[in-house]
């Protein structure tokens, strides 16, 4: 496991499904949950062209920040291309590459794994995503349900650590089976992993084999019984875990200025958007989505979940629904918050995705 000095670190987002100056029904994350056929495009649209994601990269890198996660599934590029396409265009910026263990080899993605630290001199970071929609599951063939994928999970990271040793073994498990498996050439540094979940079997396999639990914005006092609930079981199975926040962020000179833009982000969204977005949302087997949910439960009036913690994104984005809106110093002291419950590592974003990386970089970031 590469060496943790205990700092907070601050990530930003590669839109691998697009970006967009207003919110719409083609969102990065709409496609969460089985929706059917091309997207809309909408205005101020931008593709994830290898050109925007490599400026959006080079901006990231310049700008500080940590690293930048790549999500992925159905509604985006695949992550291990995307990001091994920009590692020659960046110097120090570390991918967080986006994973589902059901659908390839845990042998091979550890093979993978070592390639791109290699490659990358050792820039690669890991985020394993069990799936939340039993329906794109399926699509992929992974029939498993929710509690099974993260019973699978957990065998997946055993065998991947197992080959990350060097050592030559072997494995018997439920969902898995290796015979002389071998790493030759182990990463170094070995990467570490990123896992999130809110359910019960996915609080229990971050304790055993995250190095960094990672949760969604929810109030303050919600992430701050979820890092207790995780600290509590990690260290009964003798382990120390970080603890990261996935939110996005919309800061402005004035709180008058955010929150325009803020509205002025949704303002195309109407109410029939809006019902079909929830309906698609609500129909997922995730607990973090279902937590995401229930912030709003879909209601304009009802956005605002706690002191500048606005649920408008979740209206129609599936995944990390809410952001931090604000003066530049009042996200500063939300974030300052969320560190002293326990938050260790920050994963941003904001739209559109390189602009918002400049404001929180140039605005907020020196007020932490």
């Amino acid at each position: 496991m590469t060496t943790d000095d205990g700092r907070t670190r601050f990530h930003w987002f590669l839109p691998t499904g697009g970006d967009a100056r207003y919110l719409s029904a083609s969102v990065h994350g709409a496609g969460i949950g089985g929706a059917s056929g091309p997207p809309a495009v909408p205005v101020g649209a931008r593709p994830a062209s290898l050109a925007y994601l490599t400026q959006l990269a080079q901006a990231a890198d310049g700008l500080g920040y940590d690293g930048v996660l790549t999500p992925t599934g159905a509604h985006c590029e695949d992550a291990w291309i995307v990001t091994a396409a920009l590692i020659a265009a960046t110097r120090r910026l570390r991918f967080l590459v986006a994973f589902r263990p059901g659908l390839v080899s845990p042998v091979l993605a550890a093979q993978m794994a070592a390639t791109f630290q290699r490659l990358s001199d050792g820039r690669l970071l890991l985020n394993v995503v069990t799936g939340g929609s039993d329906a794109e599951q399926r699509g992929y063939g992974d029939v498993l349900d929710h509690d099974q994928r993260y019973e699978r999970a957990g065998e997946f990271l055993d065998i991947v650590r197992d080959a990350w040793s060097g050592d030559p073994f072997d494995y018997a498990g439920k969902y898995h089976e290796v015979r002389g498996g071998h790493l030759r050439q182990p990463p170094d540094p070995t990467p570490r992993v990123y896992f999130g979940g809110s359910s019960e079997p996915a609080l229990e396999a971050a304790a055993k084999h995250a190095d960094t639990y990672l949760t969604w914005g929810e109030p303050v006092p919600l992430v701050a019984e979820k890092i207790e609930r995780v600290r509590k079981r990690a260290a009964e199975l003798g382990r120390e875990i970080r603890f990261g926040l996935r939110i996005h962020v919309l800061s402005r000179d004035t709180p008058e200025q955010a929150w325009s833009a803020a509205n002025q982000l949704i303002a195309g969204l109407d109410d029939e958007t809006v019902a079909a977005g929830q309906r698609r949302l609500r129909s997922l087997e995730s607990e973090g989505q279902r937590r995401m949910l229930a912030l709003h439960g879909g209601d304009r009036s009802r956005l605002l979940v706690a002191p500048n913690l606005w649920a408008g994104i979740g209206l129609v984005r599936g995944g990390a629904g809410t952001a931090l809106v604000g003066s530049h110093e009042e996200v500063a002291a939300r974030i300052g918050e969320y560190r002293e419950a326990g938050i260790q590592e920050f994963v941003l974003s904001g739209y559109p995705h390189l602009e918002e990386a400049y404001t929180f970089a140039e605005c907020v970031r020196p007020l932490l």
